[in-house]
Order: structure tokens, then C-alpha cells, then sequence
């Protein structure tokens, strides 16, 4: 790296800390928002348990009126809960990179019991006679079982990628486990995300049901109370059209999947949006006790979708010659009419953000994210709010606040088909897809990239083509949302993205490289491989672009792509900038059969091993 680059990477990086700084500082200044992430309801429907991510708490108020019964304070933001058959416990999933498994009870609301969990630990789901507990470790990639009697974990299985919703037959023998992401390379023909069938009494995966090509981003898995049904809230990106337009699902749609659960196998997807008015962004699902109403909340339009759910059986099985594979079962996902006459769309304004849901007594609880409130609709009516209880007084919205709200909501975008977090998650890191965004000519698609430093690494995009992030995020608006916003909404998207930070890599060890990554460490910094000639400084990149020998058939021949930053490329997969990839280490082999972006070839079976060790560490 020659000097002027480094001079430019220390401006970039000094810039970086001073802006920190002054996030720290702004965000002091700002009492912190609720954020409920999680809710529960008594079985008679008196009680709600809410999941306040800050500051970290579980609140009990009173369905009725809202009012705060209880509140317990909680060692890490909670992101999942689950009430025992009694009702006189509540375990509560406490996320970090060791995460915490905390009892309360619920009579008194103290703190009686924690231990830990794997990293990111969410969705908590209790076997049926209590004395087991499931949670998804997210970023661990894997499913614990915990003994309640002996307080600790006894298992573990792994899952594709990013567990981060779970449901268990009412017979305690399937788990089905929604896996966020795709797990694989980004170019291939079908590339879906897919729920686990785990056999409890096995305790193995047993079957992964792939969703339709395009499925991603899932956010909630829930079975049906007889037992026979399950359903999975999804984006289904159409990633391989061009993105010219928004209209009709062109770019994206929402989708719920059936699965039947006793045959073990996809039933179809139906399409959340209607015609011309897209249902961004559907995070949780509900049956009602009786199996009438299956619900889902838009996180993106602030709605909640009512759906008469014995009526869309009969109407699927009412198409002719169905089968999963069959050409009327195969258009289903692609009819954005299927549910006309089924499904109720109720507005919860002024609810903003509704994620976590609850059914009882009759009605449907939704916590809003942004809000920091709980919507009341009656299952009967649907058509009408019947009340929206706040919890406390939400402080005014930070800047950064306010650009994580514009980031995740889709009623920005040209009839509210996506927002932001359809191509880059909720927490703008990334789909695993690769798109065919505009910005460098058609026809050549790109993968999604984090935007984690995005605003202190630029260019931006994997051809450079926008100057800075900040250019791209006024692009996006205008030709990924096709809109035109105040400016003020594109400074708050940019303060945003600037206050992201990094999470730790679950292949840390206390916090600290293992000896295998220390070893990949040297190998990475030795001439001889040439790694930290590009991936330079403590954000691993010397903000270049160059011809690295990856250009396929669809783009510009020696065309240059941009130094990505290391950071968190744990979480990243598929790689490079078509996702050929699926791994890193076929990034240093089987992508790198000329040495141009590494000088991998001459290392041995172990140092590759070592050196990828150190990469998934970053």
C-alpha cells in the first residue's frame, strides 16, 4: 500500500472514531426508546409480558388499559420469551455473544434462575410438559436444548444458517426452525433459505424444507394448534429480473409458507401484498386457539393481515390437480390476488414497526417497535383498531432513531412494496443475494453487500460506481424505492448507517482469537500471502478497487471491484461480488486458482485452516 493510500485510510479512519464519538455523545442526550422485541399473553388474556430491549426489562401490564404492573430488569436486551403451561414462570432469551437464559416469576416479577446460551440466543419454545426448553442460537447456527430440572444446556444441533424462530408440535415430537438466510453460493439456480424438521426424541434434523427460489430474510415460524400445519412469514425476492420497477412484485414480495407438517413437506406460498399495494416486510405469526384466524404483522406497512385460515385450506385445495409440484399449486406464489376474500389488512396506526404477536381472548396483541405501544384489534371485526396501549411516554426520536425507523419502513417505498431491510435485514447487513440493481448497466448482477462502515470505506457498490455510501443511499431511494423523500430522511438513514457497530465473531474465544486464528493471524500479515496488502488498517481495506481475476460471463471484462472491508465477514456468506463463493475458504482456493486476490496456492490443508480461522474471527 503506498503512502498516499495510507494517508487516506488514517483520514478515513480518524473520521470514523470522531464520528463515533459524537453518535456516544447524541445518544446520551436522548432517553432510549422502549423498543419491545418480544410479547407474550396470559392464558386468560389479562396480562401481557412485554420484551423491552432498552433498557433490557421485562414490563407486565394489564391488557385492558395498559397499565404497568411489573417491571423486571433483565442483564442483556431480551429477544424471545415463553411462558410455562402454568403461566407461573417466564423464560426469557437474553441476546449477546453468551447469551443468558433468565427465569422470572411471573407472580412477583423477580429474577429466580439464569445460565447461558449460545451467541444470539432468541425464540424460546417450551416442550409440552415443561421440563425442556429450545433456543435458537442465531449466529451459533445451531438449536440448544436445555434441561429446566438441571438448568443447562444437554444438546445441540446444527441448522443451515441463522436460526431465529422455532416451533414444536403440540405432541413435543417436531421442531420446525425458520433459518434467516440462504446457506450456499448466490449464483446457483435455486437459491432459498429453508426450515429445519428437527425429531426431538432424535435430536437431529431430520428434513430441510427449501422454500421457493427467492425466499429469504424469514422472521417467524408457527404451527397450527391441531398440529397439522405450520406456517413461515419470508421476503420472496425476484432477484433475477432486472430492478426497472416495483410495481406487481417486481423487485420483491411477501410471503407466508405452508408447510404440512404430518406429510413433512411444502404445501405453497401465498403472496401477502394485494395487487397494487405491496405488505412490506411480514415479521410474526399467530393461530387463534381455535385454528379460525392465522395473523401476521407487516413490520414494513403496520398492518396486520387477518386471515380466515380454514378458508385458504379449502381454496388450495380446491386448485385443480393439486400437488406441491403441480402447475396450479406452482402459480400460487406468484397470484397476487390468491387471498381476496380470506385476508383482512387492518392499519394499526399510530402503531409503527409491529413485529411481536400474541393472540388471546379473541383478539390480536402487537408490539410496535417504533412506537414503543401495543395494538388491540378484535379477531371478529378485524376492520375496526379496538385500542392502542402505550407503553410509557416514548421520548422523541434520536436521529439515528429516526433513521432506523425510515430504514425498516416500506410505506416509504412506491406502493409500500420493501424498504430498506428487504435487501439488507433490519440491521443493514445483508440478504445473500445477488441483485440487478441499475447502477452499473442491466444484466449483470451483483451481490448484496453489508453496509456496516459502508459511509467510512468508500467507494460505494462492488463496481465503485457510487462515489461514497451517502451517494448511495439517495440513489436507492430514488431507484430501489422509487421515491422521492425529504433531505432530511437521507441524513437520517446516513446517521443511521454511521452507528452501526460490529458484533463480536462466535469464533472468538473470551472474547479473544483462538490459537488456530492467532496462527491465521501471522499468515494473513506475511508477504508471501499478500492479504493485508489490500485489506489494510483496522478496518481491513485500503479503499481500492482491482482486477482480482473474478469477472464472469455477465461483466465487463477486467473489470475492478472494490476492497471490501473484513469486518464481521463471518456473517457475510456468500462471497465475493456474485456470490460465487459459499465459504471463505473457497475464496483462498477453488475462486483464487491464479493468486490475484491472495497468495493462497502454496499453503498447506492446516494453514488455509488457520488463515480462515482468523478471517471468520474478524
Amino acid at each position: 500500500m503506498n503512502s498516499r493510500t495510507a494517508a487516506l485510510v488514517s483520514v478515513r479512519q480518524l473520521a470514523w472514531l470522531v464520528g463515533f464519538h459524537a453518535v456516544a455523545v447524541v445518544a446520551a442526550s436522548v432517553p432510549p426508546p422502549a423498543s419491545p422485541t418480544a410479547l407474550v399473553a396470559s392464558r386468560d388474556g389479562r396480562a401481557l409480558f412485554v420484551a423491552y430491549e432498552t433498557p433490557p426489562a421485562v414490563v407486565v401490564i394489564a391488557s385492558s388499559d395498559g397499565r404497568i404492573l411489573r417491571t423486571t430488569p433483565l442483564p442483556a436486551p431480551p429477544s424471545g420469551l415463553a411462558l410455562s403451561a402454568d403461566g407461573a414462570q417466564l423464560y426469557v432469551t437474553c441476546a449477546a455473544p453468551r447469551s443468558t437464559l433468565a427465569v422470572v416469576e411471573t407472580a412477583t416479577g423477580r429474577l429466580t434462575d439464569s445460565w447461558s446460551s449460545g451467541h444470539t440466543a432468541m425464540a424460546p419454545v417450551l416442550s409440552p410438559d415443561g421440563a425442556t426448553l429450545y433456543v435458537c442460537d442465531r449466529f451459533d447456527h445451531a438449536v440448544a436444548i436445555h434441561d429446566l430440572t438441571r438448568r443447562r444446556e444437554v444438546a445441540r444441533i446444527a441448522v443451515p444458517r441463522e436460526p431465529v424462530a422455532a416451533a414444536l408440535s403440540p405432541d413435543g415430537r417436531v421442531l420446525l426452525v425458520a433459518n434467516h438466510l440462504h446457506h450456499g453460493r448466490a449464483d446457483a439456480d435455486v437459491v432459498a433459505a429453508s426450515v429445519s424438521l428437527i425429531d426431538t426424541n432424535a435430536r437431529q434434523v431430520v428434513q430441510e424444507i427449501r422454500l421457493p427460489n427467492g425466499s429469504g430474510l424469514l422472521r417467524d415460524v408457527r404451527i397450527s394448534p391441531d398440529g397439522r400445519y405450520a406456517c413461515v412469514t419470508h421476503l420472496l425476492a425476484r432477484f433475477s429480473l432486472p430492478t426497472t420497477q416495483v410495481e406487481r412484485g417486481w423487485v420483491a414480495t411477501n410471503a407466508l409458507t405452508l408447510i404440512d407438517v404430518s406429510r413433512r413437506e411444502y404445501l405453497n406460498t401465498v403472496l401477502l401484498d394485494d395487487v397494487d399495494h405491496g405488505a412490506a416486510n411480514p415479521w410474526a405469526a399467530a393461530w387463534s386457539a381455535d385454528g379460525k384466524f392465522l395473523c401476521v404483522t407487516h413490520a414494513g406497512t403496520h398492518e396486520l393481515s387477518i386471515i380466515d385460515a380454514p378458508a385458504l385450506f379449502t381454496k388450495l385445495a380446491a386448485l385443480p390437480a393439486v400437488s406441491p409440484g403441480s402447475e396450479a399449486a406452482l402459480a400460487v406464489p406468484d397470484d397476487l390476488a390468491f387471498l381476496l376474500g380470506v385476508r383482512r389488512r387492518v392499519s394499526l396506526a399510530p402503531g409503527n414497526g409491529p413485529r411481536a404477536l400474541a393472540i388471546a381472548g379473541g383478539r390480536a396483541y402487537v408490539a410496535n417497535y417504533f412506537s414503543d405501544s401495543v395494538s388491540v384489534v378484535d379477531l371478529a371485526t378485524g376492520a375496526s383498531l379496538a385500542a392502542t396501549l402505550p407503553l410509557g411516554s416514548p421520548p422523541p426520536r434520536s436521529v439515528v432513531r429516526e433513521g432506523e425507523r425510515l430504514w425498516n419502513d416500506g410505506s416509504l417505498c412506491f406502493q409500500s412494496w420493501l424498504s430498506c431491510a428487504s435487501c439488507h435485514s433490519s440491521d443493514a447487513r445483508a440478504d445473500g443475494l445477488n441483485w440487478d440493481n441499475l447502477n452499473d448497466g442491466i444484466g449483470n448482477p451483483k451481490n448484496a453487500k453489508s453496509l456496516l462502515f459502508a459511509h467510512v470505506t468508500p467507494p460505494a457498490m462492488w463496481s465503485g460506481v457510487r462515489e461514497d455510501a451517502a451517494t448511495a443511499v439517495r440513489a436507492g431511494i430514488r431507484h430501489i424505492l422509487f421515491t422521492e423523500r425529504p433531505p432530511a430522511d437521507a441524513e437520517a438513514l446516513d446517521s443511521y448507517l454511521k452507528s452501526l457497530r460490529p458484533i463480536p465473531s462466535p469464533r472468538l474465544v473470551n472474547g479473544s482469537l483462538s490459537a488456530a486464528a492467532r496462527r491465521g493471524q501471522t499468515i494473513f500479515g506475511t508477504k508471501a500471502a499478500g492479504c493485508s496488502g489490500c485489506h489494510a488498517g483496522p478496518l481491513f481495506t485500503d479503499l481500492q478497487s482491482y482486477d482480482v481475476g473474478t469477472a464472469r460471463d455477465f461483466d465487463i471484462p477486467s473489470e475492478a471491484f472494490d476492497t471490501p472491508s473484513l469486518i464481521e465477514c463471518w456473517r457475510t456468506a456468500p462471497y465475493l461480488h456474485d456470490g460465487s463463493a459459499a465459504t471463505l475458504r473457497d475464496v483462498l482456493t477453488v475462486a483464487n486458482p491464479d493468486n490475484r486476490h491472495g497468495g493462497t496456492r502454496h499453503l498447506t490443508p492446516a494453514e488455509l485452516a488457520d488463515l480462515t480461522e482468523y478471517l471468520l474471527s474478524l
